[in-house]
């Protein structure tokens, strides 16, 4: 069965100050979604489609084929679906404004993060034998997404004994002590490195689509008057494992987690890279 990568580009940055999503982080101009393309098509996805805003969906075109002369990419832009407002709806309305153009299970990313090429072999390999009602999510091991300098916050993956998901802890404050144990603020805890963290990396089956245009139905109705709610996916992954709905499979990554916040995270993001080639 043929597998879609979707790559989720509408962000504003607001943290980063601008559109990372098109700053260049190789050695050859490279954006970060370049490595998610270019290992995704290694790993056996035959469609890739990425979620733009309508602002810049003419850039990512003009890099893409830059980038990827051979590769026919679709782009849709998530403000032209849903009420207008100037934030984005979330990252489940990301998900969801791509229905139509999506042909069979799909890998969903960040545009702005470097996951790794067996991290993208895993993912494929799973969706495409998954059942309608099985979804993945990547876990990276936390010490493999720490900065040198400063606290985080990630979702801390929680597994049952068959190695499926149960819940993901939104966990703040984290970072490495002097002592070099990892810990958080909040909650507080002290976690082992091979503890296993959410970076926003699914496999997700096409029948999705169903449920969260129901969801966002609903969420509009409960928060669509608020300037700033959002529609989010790991929340409304989790309303459908706890229906019975989904079950989602842990696959457990070795790669470095590659990713900018803040612009001081740049030059550290293109010497890594650098190296990697």
């Amino acid at each position: 069965m043929g597998v879609n990568l979707l790559i989720m580009a509408a962000g504003l940055g607001s943290r980063f100050g601008g559109d990372k999503q098109l700053v260049d982080v190789g050695p050859s101009g490279e954006a970060f979604f370049d490595y998610a393309i270019r290992d995704a098509t290694a790993a056996g996805v035959d469609k890739v489609i990425i979620v733009v805003r309508s602002s810049i969906e003419q850039q990512v075109l003009d890099h893409v084929a830059t980038q990827h002369p051979d590769l026919n990419v679709e782009t849709v832009c998530q403000d032209t679906h849903g009420p207008e407002r100037t934030k984005p709806w979330g990252t489940a309305h990301a998900v969801l404004v791509v229905a139509d153009a999506v042909d069979g299970p799909f890998v969903v990313v960040n545009a702005d993060d470097y996951y790794g090429s067996s991290s993208y072999q895993q993912v494929v390999s799973f969706m495409q034998n998954a059942s309608p009602t099985e979804a993945s999510i990547v876990g990276f091991e936390l010490s493999r997404t720490l900065p040198k300098v400063g606290a985080v916050s990630r979702g801390v993956c929680e597994a049952d004994s068959a190695n499926r998901l149960s819940s993901i802890v939104e966990t703040h404050g984290i970072a490495r002590a002097d002592s070099g144990e990892i810990t958080s603020e909040d909650p507080p805890g002290s976690y082992p490195d091979t503890t296993l963290v959410s970076m926003n990396m699914w496999g997700l089956p096409q029948s999705l689509f169903g449920h969260l245009e129901t969801k966002f139905a609903t969420f509009l109705e409960a928060h669509g008057h608020e300037e700033k709610s959002e529609f989010l996916l790991p929340e409304a992954v989790a309303e459908l494992m706890a229906s019975g709905d989904l079950t989602v499979e842990v696959l457990s990554s070795s790669e470095n987690w590659i990713g900018v916040t803040n612009p001081d995270d740049l030059e550290v993001a293109r010497s890594v890279l650098a190296e990697r080639g």
